[in-house]
Formats: structure tokens, sequence, C-alpha cells
């Protein structure tokens, strides 16, 4: 048995049993995987995939465990690497976070402007996608860790820690008549079109919204004219008068954003976690500790390690539920424009 049959298979498992896919990511021939995989199972004298003609059909019984436990011992054979790489360079490395765009454009800066300076030697990546690309990259183990800002069904596999609390933030330009309102309502802002983040874009659908909780609660219905994945361009359509924007209060800056005016709604007084996850059994070197504690200042490297030893995602919620987690919020609300 090699780690290299091991890694083949779980390559193979990750690009839905298409070995032709599978060799082109590994920059290797299709015949030399199936010749490996096939050694493989005549050494375990099982078979850990059924095939219909040339091709693999589906992970058999056994199969499914074999492939736990390889992911299991590469992960390992990973920590290993990252252990020696840690003591022999420990102000080397690479570190790559995958994030929403939002994420990226409002809460990371602070947290990269830090790290920079005191890691040059660190390639840092930041890729954006989708929550659901960006959990399957962290799972997957093709970034270090996720940032996430909706809520989810944690898999097991991941380690998923709170890092603040945001809100719903609605906004309208400054000559808008709901600026006018001594108090705004769910009921005084459907009256106008809505500009809102794409539901569905990573998991959320509208009744999970602060925005759908809140029309649920009066049975109004949204007239929703344009919807976006990328806070900016929300904004952007506000500033055209195109509709008045429903969207994460971390995307909103009062000086930045100072042409537009933040409306207090206090049925949107719900608040949502965005939370950091790492896939369980994980490396962490020191760096990537800095980074998290300069992103979220609580989840400090004891913290950490103690969280990530944890046997389940139900212990991890346990650990956390009398922590006094942060609000994140830049801006003073108001209706009243001077």
């Amino acid at each position: 048995m090699k780690l290299q049959q091991l890694r083949y298979l779980c390559e193979v498992k990750r690009h839905n049993l298409n070995i032709s896919a599978t060799a082109l990511a590994l920059y290797t021939s299709q015949p030399g995987i199936s010749k490996q995989i096939k050694l493989l199972e005549e050494e375990l004298g099982v078979e850990i995939f059924t095939r219909s003609g040339k091709h693999l059909s589906k992970v058999t019984r056994v199969g499914e465990d074999i492939l736990a436990i390889a992911g299991e011992i590469l992960n390992k054979v990973e920590r290993i690497k990252g252990l020696a790489s840690d003591y022999t360079s420990p102000t080397e490395g690479n570190l790559a976070v995958a994030t929403t765009h939002t994420q990226a454009r409002y809460t990371l800066p602070n947290a990269i402007a830090g790290f920079v300076p005191k890691y040059p030697k660190v390639s840092l990546t930041v890729i954006q996608g989708t929550t659901r690309e960006n959990l399957e990259a962290a799972e997957n183990g093709d970034v270090d860790f996720v940032i996430v800002t909706e809520n989810f069904e944690i898999q097991s596999n991941l380690v998923v820690m709170p890092c603040f609390k945001y809100h719903t933030a609605v906004l309208v330009p400054k000559d808008h008549p709901l600026t006018r309102l001594a108090k705004v309502s769910p009921q005084d802002i459907t009256v106008y079109p809505l500009v809102t983040h794409v539901f569905g874009f990573g998991f959320n659908t509208l009744d999970s919204t602060s925005l759908g909780k809140a029309l649920n609660r009066t049975g109004l219905k949204p007239n929703i004219a344009l919807a976006a994945g990328n806070a900016d361009v929300i904004k952007s359509y506000v500033r055209d008068g195109l509709g008045v924007g429903v969207l994460a209060d971390l995307a909103y800056d009062s000086t930045l954003d100072s042409d537009l005016v933040c409306l207090d709604v206090p049925e949107f007084d719900d608040f949502y976690p965005a939370s950091l996850g790492i896939r369980r059994g994980s490396y962490i070197p020191g760096y990537m500790y800095d980074f998290i504690e300069g992103f979220a200042p609580h989840l400090k490297r004891d913290v950490v390690t103690e969280v990530m030893s944890l046997p389940s995602p139900e212990a991890v919620k346990e650990y956390f539920a009398n922590f006094d987690i942060p609000d994140y919020q830049m801006n003073h609300r108001t209706n009243i424009v001077d």
C-alpha cells in the first residue's frame, strides 16, 4: 500500500469518480490511476469501486470506510509536513482563505493589513466564491479556512468558530421619502422596489433573512426589483434610484457611504453569525493563529487549539454557548438627515 494510491482514491471520489478529470487535476495519466487503484484493490482483496464497463459507477460500502481512513491518513501526513515546516521556517508558508465578496471587501482588509507586514514571506491568497463553493473548498482541503456569513448545516469535518454578529441595513439616498419618517416599518419599505442580496447565493432563502422574517410576520409580499451577490453593486443600484437597499450592515460605512442613509427598522434587529471554519484535524502553523486572532480577537491560540480538539460540531457549539460574541457595527443608524 502506498500513499500515492490513497491519494488517488480520495481524488477520484472528489472528482465524482471521473478518472479523466482526476488525471487532469493531478497532472498524470488516466491508465496510471486506474492501474494503481486496481493494484490496491487486489492487495486488499476487496472492491473499493463498482464498475460499469470501463467506468467507475459508485463507491462500495467497504470502499466508503476505506476512503474515510485514507482521508485521515493523508490529513495526518499533511500535518507532519506542516509541523516540520513550522519548526524550520516559522515565518514562511502559504495561507489560503475562502470567503464571499462582502467579507473580502469589508472585514478582511484590517486583518490583512496587520498580517502582511509581520509575515512578508507568507503567501496569502483570498478566494471569493459562494458560501457553498467556499465550504467545499475548506472541506476538501483546498483552502486553509473559510469565512461564512450565513446559517448553514455544519459538516462533520469542519470546526466552525463564531467571529462576530452582523445585522441587516436598509439603505436609501438622502432625498428619499423614507428619511422623513421618524420610524420606518416593513410596511413602509415594501411600498418601494427592493434591491437586495441574491437569495440562495450560498444557502439562504428569503425566509431565513431578517427581511423575510419581518415580512412573514406582517404577511407582506416584497417587490424585489433587483438582486445581486455583490454589496457594492447593491449600493450602486440604490444610488441610481432603482430601489431600497437591504443588505448586511457590515457593508455600510457611514463615511464612505455618506450619500446614503441607513434607516432604523426595529423589525430587522435579528442578528446573523459570521464564522470561521477549519478542516478538522488540520495542522495550524503559528502565522495562521496570528491571522485568526487578528480577524477575531477572542479566537486566541489557546481557544482555537482547544476547540480543534473537540469531538463534534455539537461540542463546539456548546463550547461557544457562553462566549460574548462581538457585534460588527461600524455605523450609527438614523432616519433623519441633518
